[in-house]
């Protein structure tokens, strides 16, 4: 018996807001057992994977993948992902959003974060459709994509379109997987910081774009998860981010893990799935 089905949603129905006409950029630059990694991705989708009906329990997660905001690891930390979460009963949806780039963009910057709630704010709408809880509705984001997921879930008052309703894409929760979380030169990812924000990034954007520095009591309970020697995202990004939700008082739990690096998604002998699991059940998302 089939465990879940699949479906591509669109993400815009017109032309994408903000976007420069232009061919499809999106080419892939590698494949290995992990799956593909494709770049400069311009033209964003959602892809819907369905629990099967005696699974199904009202949560759903919009995934992010990560890829330096350069590509996605699309297989590795968005669809291998969502196969997992269905499992669970959980309706996945994978979001491969736009890299910022002057080529495609108006605004690179509002690219990934404009999809992003834009994908959020589709799943919110077709809660009754679908038959989700919007209580049970989060984001899930992978490095960059960790970014991107954190950053919808301290930015949710603030649309990137004025079209789209801010109560219909605040995130229920968050979970980061090695996140980049601050765009700070001393502990960001500067290849991240870069692509997202230019060379010469100046103090509001930085600030903006800084997340553990915009967090409020408001903001959604988060699970997060990074290794200690992680070489390429410093997991002083995850801590910076727990102490600031510690202090505003935002329920979080932080997996700190001896070792494993950055990347390694689901590949590590350390099975941190079985603990996102049992968050999953304290916070009553599943059963």
């Amino acid at each position: 018996m089939q465990n879940e089905m699949v479906e591509t949603i669109a993400l815009y129905t017109a032309q994408i807001p903000g976007a420069k006409d232009s061919m499809n950029q999106e080419s892939l630059e590698s494949q290995d057992k992990t799956g593909k990694f494709v770049v400069d991705v311009s033209q964003p989708q959602l892809t819907a994977y369905w629990p099967s009906k005696d699974l199904h329990n009202g949560c759903a997660v919009v995934i992010c993948p990560g890829g330096g905001y350069r590509g996605l690891s699309i297989d590795m930390e968005g669809h291998a992902i969502a196969k997992r979460l269905v499992k669970l009963g959980i309706s996945a949806f994978v979001l491969k959003y736009r890299m910022p780039s002057y080529k495609t963009m108006d605004i690179p910057k509002w690219g990934p974060l404009q999809d992003l709630q834009q994908a959020l704010h589709i799943v919110n709408s077709g809660a009754k459709e679908w038959h989700l809880d919007p209580l049970k509705i989060g984001v899930m984001g992978f490095s960059a994509g960790g970014h991107l997921a954190s950053s919808a879930a301290v930015h949710y008052q603030r649309p990137v379109l004025p079209t789209i309703d801010s109560k219909l894409f605040k995130p229920a929760f968050q979970i980061l997987i090695y996140p980049v979380i601050s765009m700070d030169p001393q502990i960001t990812h500067l290849g991240s910081r870069t692509l997202l924000l230019g060379e010469n990034a100046n103090s509001l954007d930085t600030e903006y774009f800084s997340n553990d520095t915009q967090i409020n009591k408001n903001s959604p309970p988060a699970f997060i998860l990074h290794a200690n020697d992680d070489g390429h995202v410093s997991v002083e990004n995850s801590l910076r981010y727990y102490h600031s939700l510690r202090e505003s008082q935002v329920p979080v739990q932080l997996l700190l893990l001896p070792h494993g690096g950055h990347g390694f998604g689901m590949h590590h002998e350390y099975n941190w799935f079985e603990s996102f699991k049992m968050w999953l059940k304290l916070n009553q998302l599943i059963n």
